[in-house]
């Protein structure tokens, strides 16, 4: 009887949810942060931008003036938070920004 009291408990425990198996947080891509963006400005470098925000998830050989930063958090029990952010070059400078996160417009030489 004793031998069967720890094996009927964890069943219980499991039922009742208490012994839930554990769940990661999945992050993936390149995390990119308002504050990140707030240093860009138009005409830096490739190689500024690549300093500032990391070496960009998708490059295309088809499409060399733009790089794409993609990034996603799923989290047990919450909705996916997705974002995505697309930096554009002209002439290897800085032309312009589209996607989730944008600088303030205020700022004088921030990329529209």
């Amino acid at each position: 009887m004793s031998r069967a009291f720890p094996a009927v408990l964890a069943l219980l425990l499991a039922g009742c949810g208490w012994l839930a198996p554990y769940r990661i947080d999945i992050q993936q891509g390149n995390y990119v942060s308002q504050e990140m963006v707030s240093k860009l400005k138009r005409g830096m470098s490739k190689e500024q931008v690549r300093y500032i925000l990391g070496t960009p998830l998708v490059t295309d050989i088809f499409h060399a003036d733009r790089w794409d930063y993609v990034y996603s958090l799923e989290r047990p029990g919450e909705a996916r938070v997705q974002r995505r952010l697309s930096v554009f070059f002209e002439d290897d400078r800085l032309a312009r920004l589209d996607g989730d996160v944008q600088p303030p417009a205020a700022e004088e030489g921030a990329p529209q």
